[in-house]
């Protein structure tokens, strides 16, 4: 995440998940957020004020009358600065309270006297969450425009097991990214990626695969989805979490995941093939599990599996990615013409640190006039966003 120059406020009211919401402060003041923390006189019961003043290096604003605050005479002052202002955890009471416009805590004051989006993370008691007059409050605040995120179905404070969770930090820090990023320079415009290695049956059990994690193709989808594009994620099996605000499609094989760019290019902007697709699959498949004793040796005879971008053609900008062991300019040009791509991003899979299952990546980006940049080893995410300015840039002269 690149959350600098962004100013988000952090309501925290009591409950017992609120200590959850000091990880949150964290991980946005590590992304470079200015973190203004304002707490209801319920949540100084779970968490001291001191914990987040650690955190966000910023005065925390407990009371509306307190002279000593630099938001206190003209409060809504802190309401203004709100690039995006997030309640994690929101009890009934603050619900409550937010969905009649009171405005006798500084919490509640500030988000009646925002005009930045307003993201609302619920953590009760399952039975308290379910209970009519909270569910009408949780559908008035929808209608207002408020986002809600969660709660989840999980265990409670209460020992029991329901609904009433605190959704889990990464969901609430993708909902901040992607309300940020509602405006970016791909804003209307509609992505779609694929990730992750497919899968090639033999047997009920076994496969041919590779060992592709899907961080990149993740990475890309969340990138364009934080510079505002509606996003399609067609992702192989790939164990990493479902990103925040993406449609995701789940295949297994190259023909599945054919199956699945073809419906979703119709509408698109752009096509990213991140995916590591098998080239090869088993001619037939064993419908039983092959068994060792059966033989002291085993011969497999394969067949080439779909060229997806070989097939799948149209108005959109057409990414492919290349990894290769060797020549690696001279074998991604070859993949770039042969199949009429506008750009290709080419990684020496050799290079220790990068690539197949990496957090970081060195790449070649090579455009179908033969201009090429050579990125440094960078994190996957700095890689996602250079490869979209690229799309943005292609878009523009679109």
């Amino acid at each position: 995440m690149d959350l600098k120059d962004k100013t988000v406020v952090l309501g925290v009211s009591g409950s017992i998940a609120a200590y959850k919401a000091v990880e949150l402060a964290s991980q946005l003041t590590q992304a470079g957020a200015r973190v203004e923390v304002i707490m209801t006189k319920a949540a100084l019961e779970f968490v001291t004020p001191l914990t987040f003043r650690s955190i966000t290096g910023r005065p925390v604003v407990t009371d509306m009358f307190d002279l000593s605050s630099e938001y206190s005479v003209e409060h809504v002052a802190l309401a203004d600065a709100a690039d995006v202002v997030v309640i994690a955890p929101a009890t009934a009471d603050i619900i409550a309270r937010m969905a009649v416009g009171m405005a006798d805590d500084m919490v509640a004051c500030t988000v009646l006297a925002t005009r930045a989006p307003v993201i609302v993370a619920p953590a009760m008691h399952s039975v308290m969450y379910q209970n009519q007059v909270t569910q009408e409050n949780v559908a008035k605040l929808k209608e207002r425009g408020f986002i809600m995120v969660g709660p989840d179905y999980g265990r409670l404070a209460s020992r029991g097991v329901g609904l009433g969770r605190l959704v889990d930090i990464t969901e609430i820090l993708g909902t901040i990214c992607q309300v940020l990023g509602r405006n970016g320079d791909l804003a209307g415009k509609r992505v779609v990626v694929t990730a992750g290695g497919t899968q090639e049956p033999l047997d009920p059990v076994r496969s041919l695969t590779n060992r592709s994690s899907g961080k990149m193709g993740y990475a890309l989808a969340e990138a364009a989805r934080d510079r505002g594009a509606q996003v399609v994620l067609i992702s192989a099996n790939s164990s990493l979490p479902r990103p925040v605000g993406v449609n995701m499609i789940d295949v297994g094989t190259a023909q599945e995941m054919l199956e699945a760019v073809k419906k979703a290019v119709a509408k698109a902007d752009a096509l990213i093939m991140a995916a590591a697709v098998a080239d090869y699959r088993p001619k037939r498949m064993s419908k039983d599990k092959i068994k060792r004793e059966q033989a002291s040796s085993l011969r497999l005879e394969l067949e080439k599996t779909p060229d997806i971008l070989g097939e799948v053609t149209g108005k959109f900008l057409r990414i492919g990615f290349a990894a290769e062991s060797e020549n690696l300019v001279a074998n991604a040009k070859k993949k770039l013409e042969k199949k009429q791509l506008d750009m290709i991003v080419a990684n020496d899979v050799t290079v220790k640190g990068s690539g197949i299952g990496a957090e970081r990546n060195q790449v070649v980006i090579i455009d179908r006039k033969g201009k090429m940049d050579k990125l440094p080893l960078l994190p996957k995410r700095e890689v996602a966003d250079k490869i979209l300015d690229k799309v943005v840039q292609f878009l523009v002269k679109k």
